[in-house]
């Protein structure tokens, strides 16, 4: 998503410099996500371009990637580019629901809530699809972990 950066989406964890070294830790949004691949390789070139050489990008799946993580400017991005934000789960559990989500996510275009899901995977599987009822628009919305 080129709105946010790993910062605001609370992927980066840690960078820690050691002379000519560097060390960047990250956490995916959901074990197996297929962007870490790329987002590793583009940490490691952005780094060299900055020049480093020693670079090393570590991924950790302890502790798990919370919604929490997610910064309000990352947020208000995902919003503006038409990407409904995760909720906010304040450290608490989040129940297992088998069926239907009891809340439905707010249409980044107009704001209604009167949203439906169409599919639970979208353009990557850390999103799904849903379409406002009252502007019949459809967004993705990045999914509550």
């Amino acid at each position: 998503m080129p709105v946010v950066t790993i910062e605001d989406l609370g992927i980066l964890r840690d960078v820690q410099v050691d002379g000519e070294a560097i060390v960047v830790t990250i956490t995916p949004t959901y074990s197996g996500c297929p962007a870490m691949e790329t987002i590793t390789t583009d940490i490691t070139v952005a780094l060299a371009q900055h020049g480093w050489r020693d670079v090393t990008v570590r991924t950790v799946l302890s502790p798990a990637w919370t919604t929490e993580w997610v910064s309000e400017a990352g947020r208000r991005a995902l919003r503006e580019f038409g990407i409904a934000p995760p909720s906010i789960c304040a450290g608490r559990p989040v129940p297992l629901q088998l069926g239907h989500r009891a809340a439905s996510p707010a249409c980044p275009q107009c704001g209604s809530v009167d949203t439906e899901e169409l599919t639970r995977f979208a353009s990557t599987s850390c999103k799904a699809l849903w379409r406002c009822q009252d502007c019949r628009e459809p967004f993705d919305h990045f999914k509550d972990h």
